[in-house]
Order: C-alpha cells, then structure tokens, then sequence
C-alpha cells in the first residue's frame, strides 16, 4: 500500500475544505494506506475540541468522526508548532490527542518520504 500525507491548512473558516481533509484521511486509512497529516495555519484551530465537536462540511459530514476514525486507526497526527502558537493552539487544545507539533522541516521529511501529498 501507499504512504499518503494530507497537508490541511485551511480552518473552521471552510468547513467543507476542512473535514474533507479528514474525510480523505479516514478513506485512504480505511483502502489500507498508510497515512499522515500536518496541520498548519488555521488547521491547527481542527483540534480544538470545540471546533471537532461542531464542525460538519456540506456533503463531508463530521469533522469529530471522521478525526476519531483516522485517530482509531493509528494515524500520526502533526501539528505546526509555529502556527499553534500564533492562533493559541496549545497543551490544554492537544491533550489526550496523538498529535505531534512540528516545525517546517518535518513537513519536507514527511512529503519526501511520502508516495503522495493531497493538500487541504
């Protein structure tokens, strides 16, 4: 199977963009691939668990399930630590949750090391 990194920059502000970023994710997890996200920008505003609790896309259904689905799978969750920091995304946001934060250079490993690269 492949290795696949689903890079989502965009936030609450696009819903639909956002979960189908997650939707993805939990499709490509569910073929057997083996997946990573990167959350960056307002991205990192997904793990708020306000926001996974409410947000649903139009015809992308439930951010939360979708985010549970990939989480139950084992997929490796990163988050910007650059950008969590300037929208004030932190401990209290992640905790209990298998995320990562990251600097840039983890973004170029995980897209070199990857098959492929679907941004959101």
């Amino acid at each position: 199977m492949a290795k696949l990194l689903v890079h989502v920059t965009c936030g609450p502000e696009s819903p639909t963009k956002a979960a189908l970023a997650f939707l993805v994710a939990k499709a490509a997890v569910d073929e057997g691939h083996e997946v990573s996200m990167f959350l960056a920008g307002d991205g990192v505003q997904l793990l708020r668990d306000s926001v996974l609790d409410s947000l649903t896309g139009l015809g992308t259904g439930s951010l939360r399930e979708s985010y549970d689905a990939v989480v139950a799978a084992g997929t490796q969750l990163y988050a910007s630590g650059m950008s969590s920091k300037a929208r004030g995304v932190g401990e209290p946001d992640l905790e209990g949750k298998p995320v990562e934060l990251a600097m840039p250079n983890v973004l170029v490993r995980l897209a070199l090391e990857s098959d492929r690269v679907i941004t959101y």
